[in-house]
């Protein structure tokens, strides 16, 4: 049942950079001692010395994984595909692998990793295989190492909270076994029924409940990881407290595979709150959604889990191609805000409060709000459903952003005007709690020349605002030499130092995540 009246339209207010308007990134791009450099091309690099596949290499691999040692070009094809069927739109030919492992135990990982460093064979260390910037997926024949039968709940502490897993346990499998004891995992995904835990750590994935509970650098404790030489590092800590020495797991949450195969996860999971209230809303302006953020930050504070937003274009989607209807009005914006607690009176006063003040302030100009778990539910399809829509719509190039909360949306509108009528869709959606933008832009099929409009600008109106330009979804292969744009050259550069110093040989993931001027 909608809870508001319909309000008068306002006009949107222009959000631009500390200029006042776009233009060409003055920021400096790979400054080094030689001075700035332009990035280099976008395409695949190609493939470098590592060796090739050999009967006696996979009469090694059969002995320590009888009936799990993939072959069949059929069974194997689905692995070297990702998610968005674009890696093969990306380059050609994209994903030849012709072996797929298939481990159950951290040890045959080390014994597969110890030998294929020996033999100078390049691994690409998969995952539910749901990125979307390949680098999940081999780029040649790397020899594909899926960890889907890795898939045991070590142990978990019904006291601290604290869940230790191995690295192929499905996201909502976990979710699933902790609402049991009365948990829930510390972040939530769209992609939840088909990502892995270790997947999640190695690109460091965000997601929606990240407002409230943080990113993986803070919620994991400890890691199980094979290095590049077979051996097992074992930083699996359970303990919120320890100081002694360098951090070690920080460098592989977020190294999408480049330095190590995570076997194992340790993670500080919250309990399960009582109360969980969602609510569905429209504004009619970016600058009236952005003070309901500030409003509800204000009044919500402790219960507020989730602020995110998505705007028209994402709702004539939806309604389009999954025919999900509007619960509300139409509006420019829809804004879905999630209380999370433990008192339902006490959340429910605290919510009602901010809803009648936002109403009073004309900051909102229609809503719903769900307490039942199936409306609930609905309500979020809202939101994680317009990457599934997307798909419907075309061929569809993908932007995963951070920038200052009042610069997101003004990205959205200055690439309208960019490209003109040359894309189908242009729209925006994302993780406003975390100033974190999904921009997507679709055409009937793909298109070299749009995709030329839009590269660079995206990256260098993205560097003028000081922003970076991947927010959550990591790098892989087809942003890698973008990272200048968010990175300067020194910290590439000691990257690589410590990318060659845990992988001499530059087995692990390689193509993926650093520049190709990086060695």
């Amino acid at each position: 049942m909608n809870i508001f009246t319909r309000l008068s339209p306002v006009d949107l207010n222009a959000i631009c950079c500390s200029s006042g308007q776009f233009v060409a990134s003055t920021r400096k791009l790979h400054v080094g001692t030689d001075g700035p450099k332009s990035p280099p091309a976008a395409g695949a690099p190609e493939r470098l010395p590592f060796s090739r596949v050999t009967e006696e290499d996979l009469a090694f691999f059969r002995k320590i994984l009888p009936g799990r040692t993939i072959t069949d070009p059929d069974l194997v094809e689905s692995s070297n595909v990702d998610w968005l069927k674009s890696m093969k739109d990306f380059f050609s030919p994209a994903g030849s692998s012709e072996v797929l492992l298939r481990p159950q135990k951290t040890e045959e990982v080390s014994q597969i990793i110890r030998y294929c460093n020996s033999r100078n064979l390049a691994v690409n260390p998969q995952g539910g295989n749901t990125g979307l910037v390949g680098g999940s997926v081999p780029v040649y024949d790397e020899i594909i190492l899926s960890t889907s039968l890795m898939n045991n709940i070590l142990s978990f502490d019904s006291i601290s909270g604290i869940l230790t897993c191995q690295a192929g346990c499905v996201l909502e499998n976990l979710s699933l076994y902790l609402e049991e004891r009365d948990y829930i995992m510390p972040l939530d995904l769209g992609a939840k029924g088909s990502c892995q835990i270790g997947g999640n750590v190695a690109t460091n994935a965000g997601g929606l409940r990240l407002l409230r509970y943080g990113s993986l650098h803070g919620t994991v404790l400890g890691l199980e990881v094979v290095l590049a030489d077979g051996q097992v590092l074992d930083c699996l800590a359970s303990l919120r407290k320890d100081n002694t020495g360098y951090d070690l797991k920080q460098l592989f949450i977020g190294s999408e595979g480049t330095l190590g195969v995570i076997t194992a996860v340790s993670i500080l999971c919250p309990r399960k709150p009582k109360s969980v209230n969602v609510v569905f809303l429209g504004c009619e302006t970016y600058e009236q959604l952005l003070k309901a953020f500030q409003l509800c930050r204000g009044m919500l504070g402790e219960i507020l889990s989730a602020f995110e937003f998505l705007d028209s274009e994402c709702m004539r989607l939806l309604n389009t191609h999954l025919k999900l209807p509007n619960p509300i009005s139409d509006c420019p914006f829809y804004i879905v805000i999630e209380t999370s607690g433990s008192d339902p009176k006490h959340d429910a006063e605290k919510l009602h409060n901010f809803l009648e003040e936002a109403m009073a302030s004309s900051l909102v100009s229609d809503g719903t709000v769900a307490t039942e778990e199936s409306k609930i539910k609905a309500l979020w399809s809202m939101r994680e459903r317009v990457t599934e829509a997307l798909t419907h719509d075309g061929f569809t190039y993908k932007y995963d952003i951070s920038l200052p909360l009042e610069q997101i949306y003004q990205l959205v509108i200055d690439m309208r005007q960019h490209l003109g009528g040359r894309a189908k869709s242009v729209v925006g959606y994302g993780h406003v709690g975390d100033g974190n933008l999904h921009l997507n832009i679709t055409s009937s099929t793909k298109d070299p020349a749009l995709l030329a409009a839009i590269e660079p600008f995206v990256y260098e109106w993205t560097a003028s605002c000081r922003g970076s330009i991947s927010a959550e979804h990591g790098l892989g292969l087809k942003k890698r030499n973008y990272i200048y744009y968010s990175k300067p050259s020194q910290a590439v550069g000691l990257m690589g130092n410590i990318k060659a110093m845990l992988d001499p040989k530059g087995i692990l993931n390689p193509y993926k995540t650093l520049p190709d001027d990086v060695k």
